[in-house]
């Protein structure tokens, strides 16, 4: 399955709907990255709420447009109320997405996350060792860390997406996003990303955001991975370290406007 390079041309309308729709995202994400994630989607033009109490949880991901599972933090009482909330989405129709994070590197939150599999996520979004864990090929990486490149995953992503009918976005030195049968290709971002504490997180929160909006759901996650990249980009053209790189990328995702910037 020979990938595709994700063109220009088909960023900006997804960008356009991205902003004029404004999609209310319900993340049930981790500790650490809940402010980051929440501003990386309003610089982007998305409505971010962080509800994670099980009653609220069930409820809210109702009237959501889309709904994020993060297990960074994972607890077992945590886990009852993602489940919850899953189940909610899946019966009123709102596309959620899950982040594996460390799956394979840890028993609790693997067979967690495989048994919600079977709740027909929209997206799965994760590094090479967690989608490769995840579909079961590999024992996972070191901790939040990949052991393994983007490209090694892309087998391992399609048999995911053709096992749950999610679309699946692996990051890494170049992200991959993938349907089972069509492959697309984003390049650009830094090394940089990966020195600042949720730069992967919020970009799950930006594919759920994208899962939430008409068309083709393989570009517009792609899109959506493209709108972080070109982002990283720009805000290493001015900042001069991870202490500034944040300021600037938030930056960088507000002022994405036009096809001849992403």
């Amino acid at each position: 399955m020979q990938p595709d390079l994700l063109h220009r041309a088909h960023v900006a309308p997804v960008l356009h709907q991205f902003r004029r729709r404004s999609p209310l995202v319900h993340c049930m994400t981790n500790d650490v990255v809940q402010t980051f994630t929440a501003n990386v989607l309003l610089a982007l033009g998305a409505s971010p709420a962080m509800v994670i109490d099980a009653e609220e949880a069930q409820q809210f991901s109702t009237f959501a447009d889309a709904l994020l599972i993060n297990v960074g933090t994972l607890t077992r009482e945590r886990a009852l109320a993602m489940t919850a909330a899953v189940h909610s989405a899946h019966d009123a129709g709102t596309p959620w997405t899950l982040d594996p994070v460390a799956v394979g590197a840890l028993t609790f939150r693997t067979q967690f996350c495989r048994d919600l599999l079977r709740l027909q996520p929209a997206a799965i979004r994760g590094n090479a060792s967690e989608i490769m864990a995840l579909a079961g090929t590999s024992a996972g990486g070191r901790g939040v860390d990949t052991t393994d490149s983007a490209s090694a995953a892309l087998p391992a992503a399609a048999s995911l997406s053709q096992q749950s009918g999610a679309i699946v976005a692996v990051s890494g030195e170049v992200d991959y996003i993938t349907d089972g049968q069509r492959t697309l290709m984003v390049t650009g971002g830094d090394p940089l990303m990966t020195r600042v504490v949720g730069t992967g997180c919020a970009l799950s929160a930006v594919v759920a955001a994208c899962c939430a909006l008409p068309g083709d759901r393989l570009y517009n996650v792609a899109a959506g991975c493209a709108f972080m990249a070109q982002a990283g980009s720009l805000a290493m053209t001015s900042c001069r370290g991870p202490g500034s790189f944040v300021p600037e990328f938030l930056d960088a995702l507000y002022t994405l406007g036009g096809e001849e910037q992403v």
